[in-house]
């Protein structure tokens, strides 16, 4: 399965999960969490930021977001959790 950069105007295509979010965390640029004020890679990582830190209601008022946002995040969260190697993910961006 290939997994696609979601960030705006990238495209870029890869053959793992793991190799997608590392691009998104060390090739885009970071963003600041409209919710605490958190500089976060962008991309999976902004994601997961601001739906394990916070609330879904933060995150709707924050990002003036609406339910189907937030099941279309969700969803991604799901997806990659199921399918990529966590350890393997940390072990590269501490590098």
């Amino acid at each position: 399965m290939a997994w696609e950069c979601g960030i705006t105007n990238c495209g870029a295509v890869f053959e793992d999960v793991e190799s997608a979010v590392v691009h998104q965390a060390t090739e885009h640029e970071r963003r600041e969490c409209k919710v605490c004020g958190t500089v976060v890679p962008d991309g999976y990582l902004a994601i997961r930021h601001a739906f394990t830190d916070h609330s879904r209601a933060e995150y709707v008022r924050a990002y003036g977001a609406d339910s189907e946002d937030v099941r279309k995040r969700e969803k991604l969260l799901e997806e990659i959790e199921s399918n990529a190697d966590m350890d393997l993910i940390a072990a590269e961006l501490k590098r």
